[in-house]
């Protein structure tokens, strides 16, 4: 049977694929819109299953937060190349499946990706994107943080190379909003990995332990001294890695807690998240010429 303009518009409209494959998968479902979608969508599944071993540490990280401040949520997308990450169908579903993350308070990359975006689920428009971009998409991790009595806010440094949230608790307002953005402006510059020493891994503190013994022995420093000078190094390692005990990017002399006290008196930060894009995983190194030319090829 014939296959209309309009019609191929139609497809196109719904599904974002390119108009010869929309054309086609009219052909092959006999003008059946709906059987259509079905065949572009299975196709799309069999370019995913193609594209899914090669590696998507691009990307951008996204956060959300609320109108009350009560709420928020982070997530980074993947993709394989940085002209990918720039595409706007790619930017726009990393924004609105935040806004999904945080209205749905979603926890986990398994319970996002089940949500409804638009007519399709997180899932099914990944493998759609995949299908017109041409290039491995990946929903990595999701974090959501509220509160009932505090104040959560967010951050994105680098066009969205690295995103924050912090919570608060015990303060709301603009003071408290104030103050919740400069710690989580704090967080995206000092890459904190703890919020107090308590979290700290047992593992790597004995990890630091061993390579600090071994080091003041190198440098020949008495065995009974040894644990004691090890306790003050201890400290200075909680002090770079833990938020409660950094210094205040915007005053080093007083520590993030201190800030907060001194600002919000009996508030306190009670959680953080801090994704850097790509963090983890390995990339293969191309030079933004060979990304382009990448991208011809396909």
């Amino acid at each position: 049977m014939e296959i209309t303009a309009t019609q191929v518009k139609e497809l196109r409209e719904k599904t974002g694929v390119g108009m010869m494959e929309c054309k086609k998968a009219l052909s092959e479902s006999s003008g059946d819109m709906e059987k259509a979608i079905v065949w572009l969508r299975e196709r799309g599944m069999s370019r995913a299953a193609k594209k899914a071993d090669r590696v998507a540490a691009d990307g951008m990280v996204e956060v959300a937060v609320n109108a009350e401040w009560s709420s928020g949520a982070a997530l980074e997308v993947n993709c394989e190349t940085d002209f990918v990450s720039k595409n706007p169908d790619f930017t726009k579903f990393a924004h609105e499946t935040a806004g999904l993350a945080l209205k749905h308070q979603a926890q986990s990359v398994e319970s996002l990706s089940t949500l409804k975006l638009g007519n399709a689920s997180v899932n099914d428009t990944i493998t759609s994107l995949i299908s017109t971009i041409g290039e491995n998409l990946k929903l990595r991790r999701v974090s959501v943080l509220k509160t009932n009595n505090g104040t959560v806010a967010g951050y994105t440094h680098m066009g969205g190379r690295i995103g924050t949230l912090v919570l608060i608790e015990g303060a709301k307002g603009a003071k408290a909003q104030e103050v919740a953005k400069d710690v989580a402006m704090h967080i995206a510059a000092a890459a904190p990995r703890y919020l107090t020493s308590t979290e700290v891994d047992t593992s790597e503190l004995e990890q630091e332990r061993e390579i600090a013994r071994k080091k003041l022995r190198e440098e020949n420093k008495p065995e009974n001294m040894i644990e004691k000078i090890l306790e003050g190094q201890m400290k200075k390692f909680f002090k770079e890695v833990c938020l409660v005990e950094q210094a205040f990017v915007k005053d080093p002399n007083m520590t993030v807690t201190k800030y907060v006290e001194t600002a919000l008196p009996g508030a306190s930060i009670a959680g953080f998240v801090r994704y850097q894009l790509g963090e983890g995983i390995e990339k293969k190194q191309e030079n933004f010429a060979d990304e382009v030319a990448a991208q011809l090829r396909k």
